[in-house]
């Protein structure tokens, strides 16, 4: 890993990754340090997925038997999604475990910085385009909305690539808590 700057400093107050009963899935919050900035990444899920097509969220999946807990998972997770080599990650610390539009699904947000690849490569038909916004524009609430959705107030956050709202959007404005200070 390269030297850490202070632009890290934000994340020293994560609380460790979560083990709650019930998880079933682990996503990874990808954050590298690119020209003196924070970048996140994020993905848009294939069209003919199964489960959320076309949202736009962080790699992560099922917690299987043989992983390391949802560190593991997740570090798995998004090296068959994006090719983001495990030894590159450094798992940080936690967000509050959430979950989607299905209640029983407990999702385990693992923040970790990562050495970002010269490419990702994509799984087929399950990825279809990375996101790599900075965490300096993700914090410019103009670029953010809040709707009802059936009775739940949700947040929104348009790319080009894609709409980025419901559990990830959650996530990702818990993540930004730290930087907002």
């Amino acid at each position: 890993m390269p030297p850490v700057s202070r632009l890290w400093d934000p994340l020293l107050s994560l609380p460790p990754v979560a083990r709650p009963p019930g998880m079933r899935a682990a996503v990874l919050v990808p954050l590298y340090e690119e020209g003196g900035e924070l970048r996140l990444i994020l993905t848009r899920r294939g069209g003919q997925m199964a489960t959320h097509p076309g949202d736009v969220v962080f790699p992560g999946g099922t917690i299987e038997p043989g992983d390391a807990g949802p560190e593991g998972a997740a570090r798995r997770e998004a090296w068959e999604e994006i090719g983001l080599p495990p030894e590159g990650v450094e798992v940080l610390g936690g967000l509050e475990p959430t979950s989607t539009r299905n209640t029983e699904m407990l999702i385990v947000p693992v923040v970790a910085r990562v050495v970002r690849p010269a490419r990702f490569v994509l799984a087929p038909r399950e990825v279809e385009a990375v996101l790599e916004p900075r965490i300096a524009d993700l914090l410019d609430e103009t670029s953010w909305r809040q709707e009802d959705w059936y009775g739940h107030s949700l947040w929104f956050r348009p790319f080009p690539e894609g709409m980025l709202w419901g559990a990830t959007a959650r996530m990702v404005r818990s993540l930004l808590h730290y930087f907002r200070g």
